[in-house]
């Protein structure tokens, strides 16, 4: 059974590194205006290594700091010609440090993050102009907080408390239900000996796979079969993926004369191959 795991908000993602504000910081209050989008969320100018400022959500229920791939960029946390990772998810570079990440007069450093363009940030984005991501646990669960909806003023007063890693625990849930419900690995033996092996690349969307190699003196070579044919169907059984291909195979008991359909030089032809026991 496959699951599909969606975590709520803007959130379902890796946390990084802990955060720490710097030592000026301590027992000092401080305020810093904010601005409330028609959705209601909290939107607060954000300086990243010294660019920006950059507009991000003040999300009190997000486990993570987000940042898009532009500031990304512009700040340097994704370096010139440094590859997607992720699972290339949403233009995903993964999991990020943030040297310096300034919100008024606060100041933290070494901030874990996740540098990614999330569709709902986007969504957010589009609908009521530019949003480049979330502040999340890291940041502000390392301070008393007031909110004054009126004057539109966030109050920071230094708390001492050291926020857990909450990402790091929902992965190991995640991960604990994904091995549990994943169902047994199933492994192919071919019933009879065949003499051959085949290949197919992630990017080859073409019909059958290709045959890599052809064992001498073997049932596929005695047949006829040569490294480099496209073998399509196999005793009346599509092959399209080398998964096909070896559980078509398997279903042949040794002995057993079947029909295989190839293409060799742009045209097709059928062969027949009779598999032997490897006994």
């Amino acid at each position: 059974m496959k699951h599909i795991i969606i975590l709520a908000g803007v959130a379902g993602l890796f946390v990084g590194l802990p955060l720490r504000a710097d030592e000026s910081a301590k027992n000092k209050t401080v305020t810093v205006p904010f601005k409330l989008l028609q959705t209601k969320h909290i939107v607060v100018e954000v300086k990243v290594n010294g660019k920006g400022p950059y507009p991000l959500i003040f999300d009190t229920g997000a486990p993570i700091t987000l940042l898009n791939t532009k500031i990304g960029k512009e700040s340097g946390i994704i370096k010139k010609g440094q590859k997607q990772s992720f699972f290339n998810l949403f233009n995903a570079a993964g999991p990020a440090t943030i040297d310096k990440l300034e919100i008024g007069g606060l100041t933290a450093r070494k901030v874990g993050a996740i540098v990614m363009d999330h569709p709902t940030v986007d969504a957010i984005s589009k609908a009521l102009g530019p949003i480049d991501g979330i502040v999340g646990l890291p940041f502000w669960g390392r301070y008393k907080m007031t909110i004054d909806y009126q004057k539109k003023e966030l109050t920071f007063t230094p708390n001492g408390h050291e926020p857990p890693d909450a990402m790091e625990a929902m992965m190991a849930a995640v991960m604990a239900l994904m091995a549990r419900d994943k169902p047994p690995t199933k492994v192919l033996s071919a019933a009879g000996q065949w003499g051959l092996v085949v290949d197919k690349t992630e990017d080859d969307e073409e019909a059958g796979v290709t045959v890599k190699k052809v064992m001498p003196n073997g049932p596929a070579a005695k047949a006829g079969l040569r490294a480099g044919d496209r073998l399509l169907t196999l005793d009346d059984r599509w092959t399209d993926s080398v998964v096909d291909c070896y559980a078509a195979a398997g279903a042949v008991k040794a002995g057993t004369t079947v029909k295989v359909k190839i293409q060799r030089d742009g045209k097709e032809s059928e062969i027949s191959i009779t598999p032997t026991s490897g006994l």
